[in-house]
């Protein structure tokens, strides 16, 4: 992510300035303005940037599971009255994650230097997202520093179940597929070479399935290399497509309709953002500031896009219910309650039902994936068995039908 070095005044008036990553500028001006400080200059850091790929980059990355237990041991030692710079020091020190360990180290050296938690958090590489840091900075200005890194460890452990539900149901017919191609190989590249020789030693015309298979098998071994560069190319093409902004948004959008898994991906994906605006809301963030910040942390950025529609939305005036309503991704269960938050007064509890009914929705799908996806799955490996098994046996079978008739 870009890095960008910032000028601005706090509160008290006072010239503030640091770097903080961030998708552009207007990003930049948002956090800032988040934690209470107006910019003044906002440009790219391209020096620390470098400084940050080589200090990062190069070593392991921080894992949400990282930050989960970095979250539960700092509420454990704050509610033990333990003083935060001796706590990030003994974090620091028993850190299994060189890359943590040194983003501890940072923020420790920038709190001895008069800054703010919230603020030295913001500059630390990415480590820390900007949802963790406004979570922090709320903290901070209401005194329940504790409590919120409570809440953060709740928050990031249910975005860790969901995103590894995701990825269960993905498992499964990412196995089977897999499998399929690499029968597929092994079949054009070793068994059907056999046959075709012993075939072409028969001298006998050869069916057209059987013609088509050993035309098949016969491309491959002759243009091996090139059909793997073609796969190794459309690969990284992909992968570099999927990086861009755009590319970004069309293969998130596209998640969405796979047939099957598409609605656990939205459900999984829904279930997250509303957790995260209840955390959000609960801790005395605004509607608007909540959408903002959730928004980032959503991991699609088809459903980001639709939730910044929300908060524009909200932005203008309308109420939540209408802008959820014009996303379109929101079930009318899901509308009913947010309707309900907004009357009674608590739309945080009301958000939570809502996670509530997308995660039973997708423990629900997920229990029933196997008996939705098999039935797939079997069409496909008996079409593929019926034509291998056709293409090798139906010559066999001539000839042994000729030899009788002789």
């Amino acid at each position: 992510m870009p890095v960008f070095a910032y000028s601005g005044r706090n509160g008290a008036g006072q010239l503030v300035e640091g770097v903080v990553d961030a998708a552009d500028s207007a990003a930049v001006a948002l956090q800032l303005s988040t934690g209470g400080v107006t910019p003044i200059k906002i440009a790219p850091d391209a020096q620390r940037q470098a400084r940050l790929f080589i200090r990062w980059g190069s070593g392991k990355k921080v894992s949400i599971t990282d930050l989960l237990m970095f979250s539960r041991q700092m509420y454990s030692l704050l509610k033990a009255g333990v003083p935060i710079l001796r706590a990030l020091g003994g974090l620091q020190d028993s850190a299994t994650n060189p890359a943590l360990g040194q983003a501890l180290k940072n923020v420790q050296q920038n709190l001895a230097g008069g800054r703010e938690l919230s603020a030295a958090l913001q500059n630390q590489g990415g480590v820390f997202s900007p949802f963790y840091v406004a979570m922090i900075k709320v903290g901070e200005t209401t005194g329940q520093l504790e409590e919120i890194f409570l809440r953060l460890y709740h928050h990031l452990e249910f975005q860790e179940y969901m995103r590894n539900q995701v990825k269960s149901a993905l498992r499964y017919p990412t196995f089977v597929i897999g499998v399929m191609f690499m029968a597929l190989a092994v079949l054009n590249l070793f068994v059907i070479p056999v046959f075709a020789k012993v075939y072409q030693s028969f001298g006998a015309k050869l069916p057209p399935v059987t013609r088509g298979l050993i035309a098949f098998s016969q491309f491959t071994l002759d243009f091996w290399p090139l059909i793997g560069l073609v796969i190794a190319g459309a690969f990284f093409g992909f992968k570099r497509w999927v990086s861009s902004p755009s590319g970004q948004f069309e293969w998130d959008r596209r998640k969405l309709r796979f047939p099957i898994a598409g609605k656990i991906i939205m459900r999984a994906t829904i279930a997250r953002f509303a957790r995260s605006f209840a955390l959000a809301m609960r801790s005395g963030v605004s509607a608007v500031e909540g959408l903002t910040l959730v928004g980032k942390v959503v991991d699609n950025a088809y459903v980001a896009d639709r939730i910044e529609k929300m908060r524009a939305g909200v932005e203008r005036g309308e109420d939540l219910l209408r802008a959820a309503t014009k996303t379109g991704v929101f079930t009318p269960i899901a509308l009913q309650m947010i309707m309900v938050g907004q009357e009674s007064g608590s739309l945080d509890d009301m958000m939570d039902e809502v996670a509530d009914v997308y995660t039973r929705d997708v423990e629900y799908d997920l229990k029933n994936l196997s008996a939705q996806i098999e039935p797939v799955l079997i069409v496909m490996l008996g079409v593929l068995l019926l034509i291998v098994a056709l293409g090798v046996f139906l010559p066999i079978w001539d000839l042994s039908s000729a030899a009788f008739k002789r």
